[in-house]
């Protein structure tokens, strides 16, 4: 099963354009393996997988947010093919 919040959870329309932009292009493939690393990372702290601090969870969904943000900005300016 896949941790809370996956991509495919938090833009359940855009499957398409997820597929289209990780296979054409490097950047946006590179956004999406980073934002599911800290995704599980943030996933890991929550359940006491991988215990952490407040701080550094908080960074972490920081992190994820600002990954999201951009994930976001691209899929809207994609136009599928």
């Amino acid at each position: 099963m896949a941790a809370a919040h996956a991509i495919h959870e938090e833009f359940p329309n855009d499957a398409d354009k997820i597929h289209d932009l990780k296979v054409s292009n490097a950047h946006f493939a590179r956004l999406l393996d980073e934002y599911d690393a800290v995704n599980d990372e943030v996933a890991a702290a929550e359940t006491l997988v991988k215990p952490t601090s407040q701080e550094h969870e908080t960074e972490l969904r920081k992190q994820r947010a600002r990954l999201k943000d951009e994930i976001a900005r691209m899929l809207s300016q994609h136009t599928a093919v």
